[in-house]
């Protein structure tokens, strides 16, 4: 069989070949590291947000929900079964601490009176306080200078 092989990328048959210098040699060099927080990970700016089931609106006073309290934008009661912690599907009478409640509630967007209500609060990404909104003007000026 002749030296010549149909195949020449590296891994096939190489005992019989020279090596062949690369463009680099070793390991490429460390990366600079950035000082403070870099968007999204440990060390960006958060907050604890309650936010209605129904449509999504960032609530306030997360102490002051009673069976009464309803949303302001789309009027739905805030003190039920899914805007509550405890609220899963796949348990029984749908809520993780069915044990401790008297009766099956039905209607899960509905407002009861539930003394186990814990409102459900998330660890949002919050916005740079420091950062001023950029105007359509100084964004323009900073693409082209």
């Amino acid at each position: 069989m002749s030296d010549e092989r149909k195949y020449r990328h590296r891994g096939y048959q190489d005992s019989g070949r020279a090596e062949e210098p690369r463009g680099r040699s070793g390991p490429p060099p460390p990366r600079e590291k950035k000082e403070g927080p870099r968007g999204r990970g440990l060390g960006a700016p958060t907050e604890t947000v309650f936010r209605c089931n129904a449509c999504g609106e960032k609530q306030s006073g997360l102490d002051e929900i009673t069976p009464e309290s309803i949303c302001k934008r789309c009027g739905v009661a805030l003190h039920s079964c899914s805007n509550c912690v405890n609220f899963d599907t796949s348990v029984r009478w749908e809520c993780r601490r069915w044990q401790e409640i008297p009766a099956r509630v039905v209607k899960k967007t509905a407002a009861n009176d539930c003394p186990l209500f814990t409102p459900k609060v998330v660890q949002e990404f919050g916005q740079d306080r420091d950062k001023p909104k950029d105007d359509p003007r100084s964004a323009f000026d900073a693409l082209f200078k």
